[in-house]
């Protein structure tokens, strides 16, 4: 299963990144390639971006579901595509250095099916690692921009 974890140190106190990640659209347009999403409820969204996997660049809809939302720690989801046949999940989570600084860890996991899914699989183990890198920084930075630390 490709998979990847990023983990950042944020000079930010547990609270302001919970704040942050616990509103999907505060995140979602910091996937890399977003192109939208829509939010069905508080649990259920649908997300759409485009994949350059290198060889093609391909746009990707899929339905997110959140399993869990576990304050001030943890969101937790699963992820499945509508447009293609991708499942997986992943989590964002927050452990408290001090009252000011906090580490967080952002996870990616997606497993191609089908015909095709081990040709897709075997470039999903360079690009989801790579994605979770990029979101997980990504709302790092947004976090310190809105919480006034400088990048």
């Amino acid at each position: 299963m490709p998979a990847g974890t990023h983990t950042v140190q944020l000079p930010v106190g547990i609270q302001e990144i919970w704040t942050f990640v616990s509103d999907m659209d505060k995140w979602a347009p910091l996937v890399p390639g977003y192109i939208e999403h829509e939010i069905i409820n508080e649990n259920e969204s649908t997300w759409a971006f485009k994949g350059d996997l290198g060889f093609m660049k391909k746009t990707v809809k899929l339905k997110i579901d959140i399993t869990e939302w576990k304050e001030p720690t943890t969101v937790t989801f699963n992820l499945k595509g509508l447009s293609d046949n991708f499942k997986g999940g992943g989590y964002f989570q927050a452990e408290a250095i001090d009252e000011n600084n906090t580490t967080m860890t952002g996870n990616l996991d997606i497993t191609a099916g089908g015909a095709m899914g081990p040709m897709v699989n075997s470039i999903l183990k360079n690009f989801v690692p790579k994605t979770a890198e990029e979101l997980t920084v990504a709302v790092a930075n947004k976090i310190k921009e809105v919480n006034g630390v400088s990048i």
